[in-house]
């Protein structure tokens, strides 16, 4: 995995985002996938808002997808083994660029077909714990028509990320401001934040 993790880091110093297209395997992204359609046939997925538990806000015009949060006392193996991937790549990030990163949160996040993210970042202004945010795509044969890409803006440049299956993203939480455009599509993927 070493590899894999030294292309997300190597794109992540070069250009301020880092990007593998094969970040997880085609087999744990399928499981995954799996997995996050039949809790949300459960109904067991919230629709998410904006800001932190104490001033969320939910606007659809703003934020219009739902979200259900992995955790290891699911005992679901493959959120566990996603969950193994995070905790190997943050050792991996600290003892080769001393990041001193404690921690991690994840969540599954599904955009049904007419879903957006306005312009935001992810850290909150009283609470400066999330340092890097993670996005791993879940969308097989996503066609251009589908929409729903990740838009990273990064100086005077905008990064377009189409949201396919096995690439994941990686960026500070606190510089870089993001959006996801009208996904046409349903449009899943694990989306959540590096912290210390």
């Amino acid at each position: 995995m070493e590899a894999i993790f030294e292309t997300l880091i190597s794109s992540y110093i070069d250009n301020k985002i880092g990007i593998c297209n094969q970040f997880i395997s085609e087999k744990l992204g399928t499981h995954l996938k799996t997995n996050l359609l039949a809790l949300h046939e459960k109904k067991l997925f919230v629709k998410a808002g904006v800001g932190n538990v104490e001033k969320l806000v939910f606007d659809k015009f703003i934020r219009s997808d739902s979200i259900y949060w992995l955790d290891r006392s699911h005992n679901d193996i493959y959120e566990n083994e996603y969950l193994d991937l995070m905790d190997d790549f943050i050792s991996y990030l600290n003892l080769t660029c001393y990041m001193g990163i404690t921690g991690c949160e994840f969540h599954y996040t599904l955009y049904e077909a007419g879903s957006l993210y306005k312009k935001h970042i992810d850290q909150f202004k009283e609470n400066e714990s999330r340092k890097f945010s993670m996005i791993s795509y879940l969308n097989s044969d996503w066609k251009a028509e589908d929409g729903g890409e990740l838009i990273i803006y990064n100086l005077n440049m905008e990064q377009e990320v189409t949201p396919t299956t096995g690439k994941t993203v990686f960026f500070k939480s606190n510089e870089m401001q993001h959006e996801v455009l009208l996904t046409n599509e349903r449009r899943v993927s694990i989306t959540g934040w590096l912290t210390s």
